[in-house]
């Protein structure tokens, strides 16, 4: 801890041990730990670690810090497919806290071991059930007794559209397993027919496009029609960085996944399914929390009201078929920045507005959508101000959940926003002229210029205008999260 020579020649010596390339587990033991955080990230770039078991480590005290590993590894790395730490509330050693309060990506594990004078002895922690199952899935994998299919499927890389589909099913199947009753019963019902029909629908796009079909979307499959058929699970995701995965994220968290059934589950069960997802990606699971937390406060943003229930049906509903037709069939062009809408545009194509795939498809392109197109759908009066409240709530949901990361992408959302409010002003002054006071048409411009304006005023007060520091110089730019208790 004290002696960098001493340090750098324990790191070596397990280096000099260690192959080159495959898969490797790590099993450590309290002060092991440390060493075992400051080494993963040495390894050679060709060696994965299927798994880290940690017990009794002293990560969380302050004093076991060497080589800054706290700010080293605020990011989980690359290699390491999952970090578990085991602690026990009588273990001193163990700082009486996990170590996900110094790393929020680790999951932890609190034993139940009873008060003793070895309670921080590795043979106490390694006695435990759940430390010998988290090595054994490390090492073997899971304990399932489910027969394993055998599926004749090309070893391909996913595309957008089918990742989607993947990451949806999971986080619906993650849903699933924390609801009780009736209610578990009815989900488990609808997301069977939900998995199906994704699973068939990318299918039949691939045999269409004359691409084979991943194996991690063929063995998904399963015969609808034999109530007693296993619809077996999403694998967990792989490890994503957070901009890669906020867009779908915030998709798959806002709209109903099992569409076209509708099932109201509690936001306390989607939120946590969510965090387990973004733990299982690699990304912590307080991003799961964080996401939650920007769709909300984006969704007040634009609402002008607080404490709103921000997970509507979305805007995939008669108000997106609106908007498709208004934009010429979704042909728009994404905005500097805004990475997406042309990808999901061919891919909409195949699957259409409709269905889940097809719906946060259609989310997406939204969502990411720039230009002179979309404004001029959002201005029209076939759109509705519900459907531009929530177009404009995800674009902003993202600025806020991306925070400052990449600042192209904000000023595309600015550029964005700025437009469509062009083009409602301009729809505004021309009604305005002869209409009446009360009409709808007019009533309904001004609720979407409210919207529009709240956005533009909330970004300017954050620091997200291109050039405009924060109004609120009490506050951190960049950092709309802060103030909902969610630090990074």
């Amino acid at each position: 801890m004290q002696k960098p020579q001493i340090r750098a020649q324990v790191l070596s010596r397990i280096l000099s041990t260690l192959p080159e390339s495959g898969q490797v587990v790590i099993v450590a033991h309290s002060l092991g730990s440390v060493i075992a955080a400051d080494l993963v990230r040495r390894l050679p770039s060709g060696l994965k670690v299927s798994g880290m078991v940690t017990i009794g480590s002293p990560l969380a005290n302050g004093n076991f810090n060497p080589g800054n590993l706290r700010d080293i590894l605020k990011e989980p790395p690359t290699n390491l497919a999952w970090w578990v730490n085991f602690w026990n509330s009588h273990d001193p050693v163990a700082a009486h806290r996990g170590v996900s309060s110094v790393f929020p990506w680790v999951i932890d594990f609190c034993t139940q071991s009873k008060l003793s004078p070895r309670v921080h002895d590795a043979v106490e922690y390694l006695a435990d059930e759940s430390v010998a199952s988290a090595i054994g899935f490390a090492l073997f994998g899971s304990r399932s007794k489910e027969i394993a299919r055998a599926e004749k499927s090309l070893d391909i890389p996913v595309d957008y559209a089918e990742r989607i589909v993947l990451w949806a099913l999971r986080y619906a199947h993650l849903i699933q397993l924390r609801l009780e009753g009736d209610l578990r019963d009815r989900y488990a019902g609808a997301l069977r027919h939900v998995q199906a029909a994704a699973v068939g629908g990318v299918r039949q796009r691939n045999l269409d496009e004359n691409r084979g079909l991943p194996f991690e979307i063929a063995r998904l499959a399963f015969d609808l029609s034999d109530p007693d058929a296993f619809a077996p699970e999403p694998l967990p995701s792989s490890h994503m960085s957070k901009d890669e995965a906020s867009l779908v994220l915030t998709l798959i968290a806002s709209e109903n996944i099992i569409r076209p059934f509708e099932i109201s589950v509690p936001r306390d069960k989607r939120e946590e399914a969510l965090q387990d997802l973004t733990a299982e990606m690699g990304l912590g699971s307080l991003y799961g929390a964080e996401v939650f937390a920007a769709a909300k406060l984006a969704q007040e943003v634009a609402s002008g009201k607080r404490g709103v229930d921000w997970v509507r049906w979305g805007i995939v509903g008669a108000g997106a078929v609106a908007l498709v037709v208004a934009t010429g069939g979704l042909a728009l062009a994404a905005a500097p920045g805004l990475a997406g809408a042309a990808v999901v545009t061919s891919a909409l194509a195949s699957f259409g507005p409709g269905g889940m795939i097809g719906g946060l498809l259609t989310a997406g392109t939204l969502v990411t959508a720039g230009g002179g197109s979309i404004a001029y759908g959002l201005a029209s009066a076939d759109t509705s101000s519900g459907t531009l409240e929530e177009v404009v709530s995800r674009q902003l949901a993202l600025v806020i959940l991306r925070n400052g990361v990449d600042p192209a992408q904000d000023r595309a959302v600015w550029a964005n926003f700025v437009e469509i409010e062009t083009s409602l002003r301009r729809k505004h002054e021309r009604l305005d002229e002869f209409s009446d006071e009360s009409a709808p048409a007019l009533k309904e411009l001004v609720e979407k210029l409210g919207s529009i304006e709240r956005a533009l005023s909330f970004m300017r007060e954050k620091g997200f205008e291109p050039g405009v520091e924060p109004a609120d110089a009490s506050e951190p730019k960049r950092n709309p999260l802060a103030a909902l208790g969610i630090r990074r």
